[in-house]
């Protein structure tokens, strides 16, 4: 459904006049001291000031003429968005507890997994799966040693093009997803193995979609549901998903050893057994399961994969900068093969990778949080419950925290000296008690799969197109890929 559908906005009119009638007290602040925000009007809020395909510049414009606290209503539901990097620090780190629910979102499983669960069972779920991630080697060299084999299948994939353009999406999703598939489920896939595309297409067809206007609008007017086809397709996706880890669980429950634990899914089945036993099972129970690794698979794929498509989209259309990458990594590594422990050595390269995250920006709203009491932030008070967007475009983008912060510009992570610097505003994972939990599985990825790719190979545009004609305008979604492209990969000698 597009919210300008002449049908759409006829129905939301009508229902709008009902509406006004009933609620005498629309038009009252939301008490003391409530942050400011453009007047909504009946039922709609401010939906007609959005960009329902790039909220977060709507909200950045809004930042300037109402400050870094200000309030907006998306339908009837006020929202608090915080922008800039110091409100942001403030709030999720230095006010944590107060920030760290996450609201209800109508098209997202409320309660179970992680990323949208609250309470207890967040802080359950969320320990476990850390915990047993770095048994399964986050952080680690075994994971390091999963990563740079899947580096190697990743070159024969690129070498098999020979130079000829492609389109990488799909691959690029394969490489890094099967990371991420070899702690949960214990094994790799094929890239062609056409249950993992499957699989592969679900999320990334429910990523883009939970960032299009029909399910935004879902999430305002839930009544409103049997008109978005966007929702139809989520829910839909989301049960293909949930069948095929069920099915995998039951699979694995045959030869369950607890001696021999072979997957994240082993580890929570033997969870599930032990609290069984002691009449506890209030968490590990098969919703939890399936949430937890359906949470773990989306977000072990997507922000990576969507990263480095922007980083080889970047080195194409500033070819010179991908030039001083690989005359550093000739230097210091040469045709060795790249491991984590050389990142110290390679400052150029490693300040790439950084500025990739930073200018691709793919998580601009952040994941929602919602504020777990009343709370005073700044000079405002924000009641408890209240829907926070926490705008890492505005943190990423901060006019006084970077010094070209509209430009893709490496410089902003070396000094003078051309050491590599930490940066207090790069906060591309959050920050606070929602930050993301395989960050350093993340960091590990991004450095070796970019290095490796530029080791080898040159990343040109097809013929007949030069740098000028990339598009470096984001896709629409969820988060923000590059729009789709194919490049060509030069074997370098």
């Amino acid at each position: 459904m597009d919210w300008m559908d002449p049908i759409s906005v006829l129905f939301l009119f009508a229902l709008t006049l009902a509406f006004v009638w009933k609620r005498s007290d629309f038009w009252k602040s939301s008490g003391k001291n409530f942050p400011p925000g453009p007047r909504p009007l009946p039922l709609i809020g401010n939906l007609h000031l959005m960009d329902l395909e790039r909220p977060y510049k709507t909200m950045m414009k809004l930042s300037k003429q109402y400050g870094p606290v200000f309030s907006i209503q998306m339908g009837v539901q006020k929202m608090v968005v915080l922008s800039g990097y110091k409100t942001v620090k403030e709030a999720l780190v230095n006010q944590a507890d107060a920030f760290m629910d996450r609201p209800r979102i109508p098209v997202f499983e409320q309660g179970i997994g992680i990323v949208f669960s609250n309470g207890e069972n967040w802080k359950v779920m969320r320990r476990f799966a850390i915990a047993t991630l770095r048994d399964y080697g986050m952080g680690k060299k075994t994971i390091e040693d999963r990563i740079v084999e899947e580096c190697r299948c990743l070159i024969q994939k690129f070498e098999s093009f020979e130079g000829k353009p492609f389109e990488m999406t799909t691959i690029m999703n394969a490489a890094v997803a099967n990371i991420i598939v070899s702690i949960l489920l214990g094994k790799r896939y094929e890239y062609e193995d056409p249950t993992f595309i499957r699989l592969l297409n679900l999320f990334n067809e429910t990523i883009r979609l939970v960032g299009s206007p029909s399910v935004v609008l879902y999430n305002m007017f839930p009544a409103l549901g049997f008109l978005s086809g966007g929702r139809k397709t989520v829910l839909k996706n989301k049960d293909e998903v949930f069948a095929f880890i069920q099915a995998t669980f039951i699979e694995y429950l045959k030869e369950l050893d607890v001696n021999d634990q072979r997957s994240f899914i082993d580890a929570f089945l033997i969870q599930q057994q032990e609290k069984n036993k002691n009449q506890s099972n209030g968490f590990f129970h098969n919703e939890n399961l399936k949430g937890v690794v359906a949470n773990l698979f989306g977000a072990g794929m997507e922000t990576t994969s969507t990263t480095l498509r922007w980083g080889l989209l970047l080195m194409m259309k500033y070819p010179e900068i991908q030039k001083k990458v690989q005359e550093e990594i000739t230097k210091v590594i040469g045709s060795a093969q790249p491991r984590i422990e050389l990142r110290a050595k390679l400052p150029y390269t490693d300040a790439v990778v950084h500025e990739v995250q930073r200018f691709a920006n793919i998580l601009p709203t952040n994941l929602p949080h919602a504020t777990t009491a009343d709370v005073t932030l700044g000079d405002y008070f924000i009641p408890k419950g209240t829907h926070i967007i926490p705008l890492l475009y505005s943190v990423l983008y901060d006019e006084s925290e970077w010094e070209k912060p509209l430009k893709f510009y490496p410089e902003h992570f070396l000094d003078s000296e051309g050491t590599f610097v930490k940066r207090d505003a790069f906060l591309p994972f959050s920050a606070g008690r929602r930050m993301c939990a395989g960050e350093t599985l993340a960091k590990m990825e991004l450095f070796l799969f970019f290095v490796t790719l530029l080791q080898r190979f040159t990343f040109q545009p097809v013929p007949g197109m030069s740098k000028e004609d990339l598009d470096l305008t984001p896709a629409v979604g969820f988060t923000t890929p590059p729009m789709p492209f194919n490049l060509c990969a030069l074997a370098r000698s």
